[in-house]
């Protein structure tokens, strides 16, 4: 790698590191005002993440070397997936390395290691979790790979940087069925693969609710808080891929210190908007049962499968 392109993934990374705990403190506060709550200060991530990484370990005695491996395998497959997708600009600085698919794969594999550290730990809870996880994970991918395929046929390619750069010629065609079908499909997936109201709620440690913290139970310190860490950057992937591949408006074309600044503020405007439409959503609708969630996940499937089918049509 050139220094040329260096300096881009140093900046793309540095973004992800950065603006992905903050993203959750303006979710959080904003939920709390919703509720007309006083809530916790919008750099409480960052506080939480501080005090983790101070802390000590407990580790369980029948864990082996999967419970250690796990939190940085999931920290750093969301890192190298956010170097994948178009933050501020179209060109991103790893889409050479791969398209939508490994984004799809690496956000998978940090899942995979995540539930066999659940179910490493010995804990029924683990277990319990991990086989929640993978069930929503089995009805989530496709749902997801099916909305970003609609937009990757309209580009002519799977490379999320061709993407973005064809949509930028194109803003008007968001409001084609196809496009609005896999906008729907792709909001449920990320609804679902976060971890929020309706399908979880991770604010609460019932038995009969818990997905993803049911996996991390047994989990403190450093590892916690890399776990929580590559929670959040994945949150934020998937949201700069709902928004910069539907609305990507303000996307500067290339690398350029004169177009990053605008960039960045429309990045963050669109980020902002789509914190808000998931807060709206979180504060309307009840936790679902447990036995529901496929369902809706279905529903999302179904969505990208018409709004692929539609791109032929129309």
């Amino acid at each position: 790698m050139t220094t040329a392109s260096l300096l881009p993934a140093l900046m793309q990374l540095a973004l992800l590191l950065a603006i992905a705990p903050l993203t959750g403190g303006v979710m959080r506060i904003a939920k709390a005002r919703f509720q007309t709550r006083r809530g916790p200060g919008i750099l409480q991530p960052y506080r939480d993440l501080h005090k983790l990484l101070k802390k000590g370990m407990v580790i369980p005695d029948t864990a082996s070397w999967l419970f250690g491996a796990a939190p940085y395998v999931v920290f750093l497959s969301s890192l190298l997936a956010g170097l994948m997708i178009p933050m501020v600009a179209a060109d991103a600085p790893l889409s050479f390395f791969g398209g939508v698919l490994a984004v799809v794969y690496l956000l998978g594999l940090g899942r995979f290691f995540l539930a066999l550290g659940g179910l490493d730990s010995g804990s029924s809870f683990g277990g319990l979790g991990s086989s929640r996880e993978m069930t929503i994970a089995a009805l989530a991918e496709p749902a997801m790979m099916l909305a970003v395929f609609t937009v990757a046929i309209g580009a002519g390619s799977t490379n999320l940087s061709t993407v973005a750069h064809a949509a930028l010629g194109q803003s008007w065609r968001f409001f084609a069925p196809s496009q609005m079908l896999a906008f729907a499909a792709l909001l449920i997936v990320l609804i679902a693969e976060t971890g929020r109201i309706p399908v979880d709620n991770p604010a609460t440690h019932l038995e009969l609710t818990m997905i993803h913290e049911a996996m991390i139970l047994e989990y403190s310190g450093p590892y916690l808080a890399l776990i929580e860490w590559g929670a959040s950057i994945k949150q934020l992937v998937l949201m700069t891929l709902l928004v910069n591949t539907f609305f990507p408006f303000g996307l500067s074309p290339a690398w350029a210190a004169g177009g990053l600044p605008a960039s960045l503020v429309w990045y963050v405007l669109k980020l902002l908007l789509l914190s808000g439409v998931i807060v709206l959503i979180e504060t309307t609708n009840a936790k679902m049962r447990l036995f529901r969630v496929p369902e809706l996940l279905a529903v999302a499937f179904v969505l990208g499968a018409l709004a692929l089918v539609s791109t032929f049509l129309f």
